[in-house]
């Protein structure tokens, strides 16, 4: 079956597996196995599908009757009421049942639509994960949380409803731009910062093998990286506390994102030096108890290649973008801090003095 390796996901509504394997074969008969249905639907987006919605399908089709198949456009602007509203008069026109189980096939866009969808049918219907990025493997597909943007802002609609199972299947990474799959790693070092000594040493030790790719270390880094997200989901289900720590490195990236334009520089290149920015941020404040650790996070960063900072980056558009980072409640943003490698813990800063998190390079 091809099956490299496995992690166990503890949720309310039942465990699940996290399954890694060389490719889709055998997906079909685990599936089956939790969940047995007649039918079943794949979404999957208009750049995914035409690689990998084939392999799938065959696979399903030799335990479910009738599979079948959605698909929406590529890009962050599928996740919107308008196309969730779409996908769910697909399913219904298509016969979707209770125990009809509907399959997210691509990145973390899909994954989160199609979750919502499926959170949402007939009020929950089972969800099948197969996540096509190293993002979506290590992050968004485990733990449960599907959501759509709102004009008024990011994933402010959707739903908690857990997968059944996950499917990473290592060969869908062959058919992105090696670029994206660096920076699917930058969830993974920040896995390692916050939760797993281990883990950082071996992203740090084997940076160049995991920039160029190198099969043995992704499943490697990538396995650690998925149990750590399921160990602190298993503490923190409903992101009630201790789950933010899975935001460090995240408020100043996401503000790198907005200033630099959303694309000029990907998600996970962001996360690699938001952590960098806020572990430098610490050691000025004496909270961090590891060091020398920004530069290590700096040097992790350059090994894997992604893009620098800027030093003419637009300071309002910053800011702007990290006063809305959802870890501000009222007049305190609860930041995530790194104090020493595999131990985070979160810090209330107030509003007024967060410039102070930010130097230009």
């Amino acid at each position: 079956m091809g099956v490299l390796n496995r992690v166990r996901v503890k949720a309310s509504t039942g465990a699940y597996d996290v399954v890694l394997a060389r490719g889709l074969e055998g997906i079909g008969r685990a599936v089956a196995e939790v969940v047995p249905a007649d039918r079943a639907f794949v979404v999957t987006d208009a750049n995914v599908g035409p690689l990998w919605a084939e392999a799938l399908l065959a696979e399903l089709e030799q335990v479910y009757g009738e599979v079948g198949l959605i698909t929406v456009p590529a890009g962050e602007g599928a996740k919107s009421l308008e196309v969730w509203a779409r996908v769910l008069d697909q399913l219904l026109a298509g016969g979707v049942h209770r125990k009809a189980p509907v399959f997210a096939l691509g990145g973390g866009v899909v994954g989160d639509l199609a979750g919502f969808a499926a959170a949402s049918v007939l009020r929950g219907v089972p969800f099948v994960q197969v996540p096509t990025t190293v993002l979506a493997m290590v992050d968004s597909s485990v733990g449960g949380k599907t959501g759509l943007n709102h004009p008024a802002g990011k994933n402010l609609v959707g739903a908690f409803h857990a997968p059944r199972l996950v499917w990473a299947a290592m060969d869908t990474l062959s058919t992105l731009p090696p670029r994206q799959v660096r920076a699917g790693l930058g969830e993974v070092l920040k896995a390692g910062l916050i939760a797993d000594a281990g883990l950082f040493d071996l992203v740090e030790r084997r940076s160049g093998e995991l920039a160029a790719l190198h099969p043995e270390a992704l499943v490697t880094a990538i396995t650690a990286s998925i149990a750590v997200k399921a160990k602190v989901v298993e503490e923190d289900e409903r992101e009630g506390g201790r789950r933010a720590i899975l935001n460090a490195g995240h408020t100043l990236g996401h503000g790198l994102e907005a200033a630099l334009g959303y694309g000029a520089m990907a998600h996970g290149e962001a996360v690699g030096w938001g952590l960098w920015l806020e572990a430098r941020w610490a050691e000025e404040q004496g909270l961090c108890e590891e060091d020398g650790l920004a530069e290590r996070i700096r040097r992790v960063c350059v090994a894997l290649g992604y893009p620098a900072i800027p030093s003419n980056l637009p300071d309002d558009d910053f800011w702007h973008a990290v006063s809305l980072d959802k870890k501000v409640q009222g007049t305190i943003l609860r930041l995530p801090v790194v104090r020493r490698i595999g131990h985070c813990v979160l810090h209330s800063i107030p509003v007024s003095t967060i410039q102070s998190l930010w130097k230009v390079p």
